[in-house]
């Protein structure tokens, strides 16, 4: 979607257009808390909007402004299709003849209000852990989810990879949906019986407010590595937008804190939550209030003592290499806040198998090892190789990284280079090709992760066609080897000037084994999982 159409970009998940509402709220009423600046007749709501072509007759309809558009521009087009009132950021408009009308400074945080409102405050009702940090996030969540589950606990998960409500699992159009969606989707959840949630935030959420009015009862960081600097501007922005989430959005501060005391920024926002929140807890690889003894790394999984300020849990998880016992630990930690048992958070942590697109194997028999992983920052790319060169050395083959990876289109470019320099210097052979070049030219994108891909002087080659990039790596592939499809993960599209195109590495990865002669079968939505 766009305009205002409000920033919305996909499609909303189904979840969204099904759900059906049988009560009608006041204009007034819905505006209660909404820093209105001028208002104007009470009209009665029966739902509201912030895409125009949305609207049905009865509607409120928020208008704002984006960052790329302005939805003011289409209050004549939802008052068309049915709006009885309009909620907008722009004080130039004038209120039109028999419409109810509000002015408002913020219209993100109107539509935060007006949300909250209609759907009965329903965050206020369900216990929220918020995650936030450049990489980690999905992980963390999957694992979180798991250990609720584990605990009896009925749950909802809001994250990049899907939505799961109510035993539903939902495509995902954005990491942290806007207020109107995300009051939508609580709403569901508490009137089937939840009473945890779990949610990535993300820094553009964060910075747009989207999480305006939002309360958590614990906020998680993971980490903070370059990243989003064609938004943020500097990485103290960056930080300042991550750091938000322990503020309180609107809304008082977590009651709980958890850091990565091994990241600089972690242990800045530790210090930083001790003069705001009730309780702040660390982990870390050797210091924390959470933190692995004996911590044994092998191509069957991941196992280590977990010290926790009341107990030592033995764990054992299916994921592995060294981020993912960083993963474990922060949910165990938020897990640890919400009152989960040791034996609770063994059993989930151990429950969970996989997390789609994130170190995600392609087993077709081969004598060589295929996996799809989200990587998509340097940070991750390093340490999605030093895995890779790991489990070679563990296996004891002469096996090699090949890694294919590409960079994103419209997006920072001085990240570019430093992509390819890691992926140079942790792989032995590259294979340099395209990932979402959006409106820009790949070759251009290209040339840019070339610069630092040269300086490593590893072994490479460059295939702008994603698809036969994939294929020329496998083709390389001997056995012991291990072939890393870098930077899609879950996706299921190439976003490129003509569109999205239906694009899904794994599949794409069997099918260049199917070529190379081995027995493949096609992705299932279980096998994604």
């Amino acid at each position: 979607m766009a305009g205002s159409r409000g920033e919305v970009d996909r499609e909303q998940p189904a979840i969204f257009s099904s759900y059906p509402i049988i009560w009608a709220m006041t204009f007034r009423q819905l505006l209660d808390g909404a820093e209105v600046l001028a208002q104007s007749g009470d009209p009665g709501v029966s739902s509201i909007e912030y895409d125009s072509r949305r609207v049905k007759p009865g509607c409120l309809f928020v208008a704002m402004r984006g960052e790329t558009s302005n939805g003011n521009r289409f209050i004549d087009q939802a008052i068309k299709a049915g709006a009885v009132a309009v909620v907008t950021d722009a004080a130039s408009e004038r209120p039109r003849p028999g419409i109810g009308w509000a002015v408002v400074q913020h219209g993100r945080r109107a539509l935060a209000r007006v949300s909250a409102n209609f759907y009965q405050r329903p965050a206020d009702r369900i216990a929220l852990t918020g995650i936030t940090g450049t990489n980690g996030k999905s992980t963390t969540a999957f694992l979180l989810e798991a250990i609720l589950n584990a605990a009896g606990r009925t749950s909802a998960l809001i994250g990049t990879i899907e939505y799961h409500v109510a035993g539903k699992v939902l495509s995902a159009p954005h990491t942290t949906p806007e207020a109107l969606d995300l009051n939508r989707i609580f709403h569901e959840a508490v009137a089937q019986g939840a009473t945890e949630a779990v949610m990535e935030v993300s820094s553009h959420a964060l910075a747009q407010e989207r999480v305006f009015a939002i309360p958590f009862d614990v906020a998680l960081f993971t980490n903070l590595t370059r990243d989003h600097l064609d938004y943020h501007n500097t990485m103290e922005d960056y930080f300042a937008a991550k750091r938000r989430l322990f503020e309180g959005c609107g809304t008082d501060a977590p009651r709980v804190v958890i850091t990565n005391i091994d990241d600089e920024a972690g242990a800045r926002l530790a210090d930083f939550s001790r003069r705001h929140s009730s309780v702040v807890l660390n982990y870390g690889w050797e210091q924390g209030d959470l933190r692995p003894e004996k911590v044994e790394i092998t191509t069957r999984g991941t196992r280590f003592d977990l010290l926790t300020p009341e107990a030592k849990i033995p764990v054992f998880s299916a994921l592995i290499g060294r981020v993912n016992v960083y993963n474990i630990l922060a949910a165990a930690a938020a897990a640890y806040a919400r009152r989960c048992s040791a034996e609770q958070i063994a059993a989930g942590v151990e429950e969970l198998k996989s997390v789609p697109g994130r170190f995600e194997r392609v087993d077709c028999g081969q004598p060589f090892t295929v996996v799809v992983d989200y990587a998509h920052t340097d940070d991750a790319l390093r340490n999605l190789t030093a895995l890779a060169r790991e489990l070679v050395l563990t296996a004891g083959s002469r096996g090699r990284v090949l890694t294919v990876f590409g960079c994103g289109g419209d997006r920072d470019r001085k990240k570019r280079p430093l992509m390819g320099e890691a992926a140079g210097r942790g792989s032995d052979f590259v294979v340099l090709t395209s990932d979402n070049p959006r409106s820009e030219d790949p070759v251009a994108i290209i040339n840019d992760a070339l610069v630092g891909l040269q300086k490593t002087r590893v072994k490479y080659t460059v295939e702008a066609d994603r698809r036969k990039a994939i294929a020329q790596a496998i083709a390389e592939a001997r056995p012991g080897d291990i072939v890393l499809l870098a930077g899609k993960g879950h996706e299921k599209v190439q976003v490129t000037r003509a569109g999205a195109i239906p694009f899904d590495d794994l599949e794409v990865a069997r099918e260049g084994l199917r070529a190379a002669g081995f027995a493949c079968g096609s992705v299932s939505a279980g096998a994604a999982r």
